[in-house]
């Protein structure tokens, strides 16, 4: 009896799933935009090293949305969650191989040029860096290699927030002066960390109270993150960069965008659980009858 065709699109009793469906045409619309847009001739008058920067920009977001899929289906128990994480996951690497692809093309097809560059220059070496431990975390992804590799399964994917850690990194060292969105995805990555380890604590991610706190510990971590790589890395006044997050006069910093985002999923756990609450006053349960023999 041949096997069934198993498609990117459906759950595993086969079926058409909308949420992956949802992911899959996400997944898309950023190659989309990019082609477009050099094909339009609107990314500037270097279009390879713009897309080179795009695609390594969404290498790190689809990356740290994948990582945010545990914590999510943890918060709203909403289970079919898990179904898109593998999704999300190739779909960093993919443009995280895009990424490393058109650096190949930008120097010209130089592979002893590529390797050279790569072993000189630290923030190249750790993107590459990155960029194996995200092959090796997609080749070991089906689940023919999860039951093959059984327990080494969990701990090669634990490397998953290091290697996030990296390709956050990696963002900054590239970025040069202006790193808002490197800092933005320390400040969601610090976030996550935070979920991840109040879970391992004990702590209830489904508690508003400990949703806000790890809110208000992101965006500090945020600043704090911001600040450390001014301090150490630029000439920049570090401290001038730090009180600019009290100023609302240009720009909303960073910090500001994690705790929003961190705040989102507190606000919605309190206004269901005002919701549950005020519910049951207006519906109380009825009270039990003892039944005499």
């Amino acid at each position: 009896m041949r096997g069934v065709i198993k498609f990117p699109w459906n759950d595993r009793a086969g079926k058409l799933s909308p949420i992956k469906i949802a992911a899959l045409i996400a997944a898309f619309i950023p190659l989309v935009l990019i082609t477009t847009g050099y094909k339009a001739n609107v990314l500037g008058p270097r279009p390879i090293t713009e897309a080179i920067h795009q695609t390594g920009d969404w290498a790190i977001r689809f990356f740290l949305i994948s990582l945010a899929i545990t914590p999510l289906r943890q918060i709203t128990r909403w289970n079919r969650l898990i179904l898109i994480r593998r999704i999300l996951g190739l779909t960093a690497l993919a443009y995280a191989a895009l990424h490393f692809s058109l650096y190949i093309v930008d120097q010209n097809g130089n592979l002893l040029r590529v390797a050279s560059e790569i072993w000189l220059r630290i923030y190249l070496l750790i993107g590459f860096t990155v960029l194996l431990g995200l092959t090796a975390l997609g080749v070991t992804s089906t689940d023919a290699m999860i039951r093959r590799l059984g327990k080494n399964w969990n701990r090669l994917h634990r490397l998953a927030y290091p290697l996030a850690a990296l390709g956050v990194l990696h963002f900054f060292m590239q970025s040069k002066a202006d790193v808002t969105q490197a800092t933005l995805m320390a400040g969601f990555l610090f976030a996550l960390l935070m979920y991840r380890l109040a879970h391992a604590r004990g702590f209830s991610l489904s508690s508003a109270w400990t949703l806000l706190a790890i809110a208000v510990l992101a965006a500090l971590g945020t600043a704090l993150a911001e600040y450390l790589w001014f301090a150490l890395a630029t000439r920049i006044p570090p401290m001038r960069v730090l009180l600019a997050n009290l100023s609302f006069s240009y720009s909303i910093r960073p910090m500001w965008w994690v705790l929003t985002a961190a705040l989102i999923p507190a606000l919605w756990l309190g206004i269901k659980s005002a919701t549950n609450r005020q519910a049951r006053k207006l519906n109380p349960a009825p009270a039990k009858q003892n039944i005499g023999r």
